[in-house]
């Protein structure tokens, strides 16, 4: 009767159309939800996500939970988790991918969560690491730890890459990071989380960083693949 009177004076709308939800829908409604780009990649044992890194990086498991689409509803979610401060959109897509992460088996091991991080500057002026609630959420369903201060960024890219080869991006992503503390991380099996995985540049560079720790293992997990 609370929640009714609540939603009387401040109904809860969804988050991809804007239309009031009724009392059983969360975040989305019904409709909205059934239009969501699933992947079930790692259902199906399907090597999308880690065929990115195939030549480039070694990935033990890899999943995604949506496809990104120009104009989507995932696109629209995601604009508004950067650039809208809807912070709850990461925590969402966090509590859905980490209980299918939970249920395959696949990610029982993991040690330690670790998202890609934000540089300091670009992190203040958002206000928050957009994944930051995503792999707090898949790390506490997988009952693992979760750390965003060992795998830092120390250079902003603010600057466009467009004009660069992609062999000058990967090398401009490989000075960006590093890791505070390398032998915390020995002999972990490590989930690096993100938002988009598109090229695979921004997260080889991050696995290449984390590599530097003898006997690790890295697997990851994104929002979505454009």
């Amino acid at each position: 009767m609370l929640k009714a009177l609540i939603n009387l004076f401040f109904p809860e709308v969804c988050n991809g159309c804007k239309h009031q939800l009724s009392d059983n829908e969360v975040f989305l409604c019904t409709s909205c939800r059934h239009t969501l780009p699933i992947t079930n990649f790692h259902f199906n044992n399907d090597k999308t996500v880690k065929n990115i890194f195939y030549g480039r990086a070694k990935i033990e498991e890899a999943a995604a939970l949506l496809r990104f689409e120009k104009k989507g509803i995932v696109q629209h979610l995601i604009h508004q988790l950067k650039y809208g401060k809807n912070e709850a959109v990461s925590g969402f897509f966090g509590d859905w991918l980490g209980e299918e992460l939970k249920s395959t088996g696949k990610f029982k091991d993991v040690d330690v969560v670790i998202p890609v991080p934000l540089h300091p500057k670009n992190q203040k002026k958002r206000g928050y690491n957009q994944v930051t609630l995503f792999g707090q959420s898949i790390a506490r369903l997988l009952a693992v730890g979760y750390n965003d201060q060992l795998l830092i960024k120390t250079r902003s890219t603010s600057t466009s890459q467009a004009s660069k080869t992609r062999l000058e991006r990967w090398q401009f992503n490989n000075e960006q990071f590093t890791v505070t503390d390398l032998q915390q991380l020995n002999s972990k099996h490590i989930l690096l989380v993100d938002d988009i995985i598109t090229t695979g540049n921004t997260l080889e560079a991050c696995v290449i960083e984390l590599n530097k720790s003898q006997n690790i293992r890295i697997s990851i997990a994104v929002m979505a693949i454009a």
